[in-house]
């Protein structure tokens, strides 16, 4: 039978050190029932308990690859979702404290998009001429949303083969919720600026007159980062100036004068990769989050390699900083006591309609 779940309030004043051991008992009582995945963005008092750590897409696809019941992610909501879109029907996707979301998944919602459809559709045949195309980072209905249109997912890593499949179906493409992700992506495959327009959700039409619409090849959602937004040219220039040996990179979720001014652009995954094969002795200014940078200087401090962080102020994924050690103690407990919380469960519609779009992404990547 069922305990009743334990509530949260009294973790509130736990110290980090006492959640620290509950949390190594109750992992130690649940064993191989749960699997704790970590983002690279997650802070470090939470990655060390890490069985799994990567990018969003990649945990997922690691935890579909386990036997656990229990999927617990720290990371953000549409993370959670992906995960339980893709494990198994007895797993279940946890996420610590549901509060920890996305601001750049959050500025597209479904209504949105559907009324931005409904607009497009007043100046061409979108279901003919737009593909729409939604970042990973947006939530499940608008992954749906994507399946069942013809549209797809795709990855900051993926961006470029993905727009490639979709304009070989469809002249335009949609591209949400982050337009300097799907800006960067056209100008690599050498689309013009002009072709690239930003589509404005809280005005008529995007804010375009339907001259723009036409000609457009990209529909660029006005969405952003807001991490990624804190890195400028200027960091670089400064940087250059007193290291001119130095390398710059970059997330491509960075603006467009940030990743033009850069050595490399990529994913998470590929800022690792890069910087851990470099030369021993290089010095690196990275554009992305602050926890993953601190990491990744600590790792390849031994091989006399400088990592920086690119901006001159603290800026870290505030909602991802929300997973903490007494909320992962909290969801570790009551899962050991046979309490589920926290569950992100999509609705089952959703979710087929959100595979299909995630299928065709792995399908051709």
């Amino acid at each position: 039978m069922q305990s009743a779940p334990i509530a949260f309030t009294p973790f509130n004043s736990l110290s980090d050190e006492a959640c620290h051991e509950r949390i190594r008992v109750a992992r130690a009582k649940l064993g191989k029932k749960a699997v704790i995945l970590c983002h690279h963005y997650q802070r470090a008092d939470v990655y060390q308990y890490a069985d799994l750590t990567g990018d969003s897409l990649k945990l997922s696809r690691l935890a579909s690859q386990t036997d656990s019941e229990f999927v617990i992610f720290c990371g953000v909501h549409f993370m959670a979702e992906v995960a339980d879109i893709m494990t198994a029907p007895h797993q279940k996707a946890i996420l610590p404290d549901l509060a920890a979301g996305c601001s750049m998944a959050d500025m597209a919602n479904l209504a949105k998009v559907e009324r931005c459809w409904r607009e497009l559709n007043e100046v061409l045949n979108a279901e003919e001429e737009v593909t729409p195309v939604t970042y990973i980072n947006s939530a499940a209905d608008l992954k749906a949303f994507c399946g069942a249109h013809g549209g797809i997912v795709c990855t900051s890593s993926n961006a470029g083969t993905i727009a490639k499949w979709a304009f070989e179906r469809r002249p335009k493409v949609l591209f949400f919720p982050d337009q300097h992700l799907g800006r960067w992506t056209g100008h690599n495959m050498g689309i013009p600026m002009d072709e690239m327009v930003v589509w404005d959700p809280d005005l008529e039409l995007g804010g375009l007159t339907p001259a723009q619409i036409r000609n457009a090849k990209i529909l660029l959602w006005k969405g952003h980062c807001s991490v990624h937004q804190m890195f400028q040219k200027s960091h670089i220039d400064a940087f250059r100036a007193k290291y001119p040996e130095g390398k710059v990179i970059a997330h491509p979720e960075c603006n467009f004068e940030v990743c033009a001014a850069s050595d490399y652009v990529g994913s998470t995954e590929h800022i690792v990769k890069t910087i851990k094969e470099a030369p021993e002795g290089t010095r690196w200014l990275v554009g992305t989050e602050l926890n993953l940078v601190d990491r990744l200087a600590r790792e390849v401090l031994p091989q006399n390699k400088i990592v920086q962080f690119m901006a001159t102020t603290i800026c870290m994924c505030s909602t991802m900083q929300r997973i903490d050690p007494q909320h992962l103690a909290w969801t570790l407990e009551n899962l050991a006591e046979g309490n589920i919380v926290n569950q992100i469960k999509v609705p089952e519609h959703e979710a087929k309609l959100a595979k299909l779009a995630l299928d065709r992404m792995l399908a051709i990547s």
